[in-house]
């Protein structure tokens, strides 16, 4: 395989499976989640060997190196080579107990069921 001095940013975060798609590879830089050396890059930015890229997803954020350039999606085992893990900071925060999910109640809580109402119905309570 030929060696690549500089890739597109977008392309080389396709081909490390740090996205499934280019396209929303593309959305997240243009999103502001991707830093580059520091800065945010446009989409169309070159990316060259020792590079460092700060990437924000919505479960961690990594700090990686690039070691290689390649613009082809491998397995994850060649994704893998193409850098070198900095950091990572996963994102798995719990909602706190006051804050209440949507569409979540105790159960017992609020209008009865129908099933309730039946059984309210069946005891003769509603007449």
């Amino acid at each position: 395989m030929e060696a690549i001095e500089k890739l597109r940013v977008d392309k080389w975060l396709w081909a490390a499976r740090f996205f499934k798609t280019r396209g929303v590879a593309l959305d997240a830089i243009k999103g502001g989640k991707i830093e580059l050396n520091g800065h945010r890059p446009k989409p169309s930015k070159t990316l060259s060997i020792g590079d460092k890229l700060k990437i924000t997803q919505p479960h961690r954020q990594v700090e990686v190196t690039v070691l290689e350039l390649s613009d082809r999606r491998g397995s994850a085992e060649q994704a893998q080579t193409l850098y070198q893990m900095d950091s990572e900071v996963l994102n798995q925060r719990k909602p706190s107990a006051d804050m209440a999910l949507v569409g979540y109640r105790e159960k017992g809580a609020g209008r009865p069921t129908k099933r309730d109402r039946r059984k309210i119905d069946k005891l003769g309570f509603n007449n």
